[in-house]
């Protein structure tokens, strides 16, 4: 059985729902806005995970899932809670329920895309970043500091620089340009990370287990996600095959990061070298397919269904030989 968590209209996770239909997949969601009633419970013993979930009136075994999907918001921003105190009894349920369901997760055998603990590489992207260079990409020479003089030292040696956001939080990349300039006295409260720009193509890379759905995009703003913003029009988005190698060592990344399921932001130089810059453990990947029409999310539909079978079968050779 295949288990999707998460809110069913979001658009990546009603999008992999569809393909499962289509396909004839037996799954079952779990609706986090209908969190206070569900109950789950597991234990371990001599390594093997038992428990159950309940999801209104009916109980699920939890070794009978194969396959997981979790697209998960705070539980804390759930409207269901809003005007809720913090130790309220519906806020104090939802977060145990959630640190449990989280807790299942990792330790189950089941495949799970993501898991909680390596998605939190994503949580600190100069730690992030060091892992991508330990598995043999470039970055770009970058600076992460509090100190304003730091930064003007980093441009002078740089040229074109651009700003973001350190942790997991979205935010939209920016230059450093002469109006961010005179506000650079506030990252003495907030350390931010500037990096050297980098001229080329932006390849956004989609890693499925052994699949590879790349998509190129052209435009002039600095944060193509906003380039209507940026740049007046919106980003051309196109679909590209990489070369087997390069295929490999984003498979090889998302493996090494302990994802099922990544979002690889790279970019190609005119000289084809190939610098990466971050790795996205929850890809809102509908942007993408709905501009090139690259079936991301039947390919995800097909690992859960993939890894389904698998634990299936290996749970009928285990009753066997029992």
């Amino acid at each position: 059985m295949i288990l999707l968590c998460g809110i069913p209209s979001e658009t990546p996770l009603r999008m992999v729902r569809e393909h499962l239909d289509t396909l004839g997949a037996r799954y079952l969601v779990f609706n986090q806005r209908h969190v206070a009633d569900c109950d789950i419970h597991f234990e371990i013993d001599c390594g093997q995970v038992s428990g159950e979930l309940r999801l209104g009136r009916t109980r699920h075994s939890l070794p009978t899932f194969g396959a997981i999907y979790a697209r998960l918001m705070d539980d804390r921003s759930m409207p269901e809670l809003e005007g809720e105190p913090p130790d309220s009894p519906a806020r104090q349920h939802s977060r145990g329920f959630h640190d449990a369901l989280n807790h299942w997760m990792e330790a189950s055998p089941a495949v799970v895309v993501n898991r909680f603990v390596p998605m939190g590489s994503n949580s600190s992207k100069a730690y992030q970043t060091r892992l991508i260079q330990a598995q043999g990409f470039l970055i770009p020479p970058t600076l992460v500091t509090s100190e304003p003089d730091e930064v003007l030292a980093f441009q002078s040696r740089h040229g074109r620089v651009i700003y973001k956001s350190l942790s997991s939080v979205r935010s939209i990349v920016q230059q450093l340009d002469h109006a961010a300039l005179a506000r650079l006295e506030r990252i003495r409260w907030c350390p931010t990370q500037f990096q050297a720009f980098v001229a080329g193509t932006n390849v956004r890379v989609h890693v499925i287990g052994d699949r590879v759905f790349a998509t190129a995009i052209s435009t002039e703003a600095t944060d193509y996600r906003y380039a209507a913003r940026q740049a007046g029009t919106a980003a051309d988005l196109r679909e590209v095959k990489l070369s087997d190698e390069l295929a490999r060592r984003c498979i090889d990344l998302a493996r090494y990061l302990g994802l099922e399921f990544a979002g690889i932001d790279l970019k190609v130089t005119s000289d084809d070298e190939v610098y990466c810059f971050e790795v996205n453990p929850s890809p809102a990947f509908s942007y993408y397919e709905s501009n090139t029409g690259q079936p991301i999310s039947q390919g995800l539909a097909l690992r859960l269904m993939d890894a389904d079978g698998q634990a299936a079968r290996i749970n009928r050779e285990d009753t066997v030989a029992g």
